[in-house]
C-alpha cells in the first residue's frame, strides 16, 4: 500500500487531559496518534453526505 504524504501539516494545542486521553488510546490500540486523528477527521459529516 502506497502512503500518501501529507499535503498540509497541522499543529494542534491539546489540554493535558486531551493529550493524556489520546496517548492512552494510542497505547491501548497500538496505533499512532496521526492515524487516530485522520480517522476522526474522515468520520466528520460533510455537505456532500447530507
Amino acid at each position: 500500500m502506497n502512503k500518501k504524504w501529507a499535503v498540509k501539516r497541522l499543529t494542534i494545542n491539546l489540554t493535558s487531559s486531551e493529550a493524556e486521553k489520546l496517548e492512552k488510546y494510542c497505547s491501548s490500540t497500538g496505533r499512532p496518534a496521526t492515524d487516530i486523528i485522520r480517522e476522526l477527521i474522515r468520520s466528520l459529516p460533510t455537505e456532500d453526505e447530507e
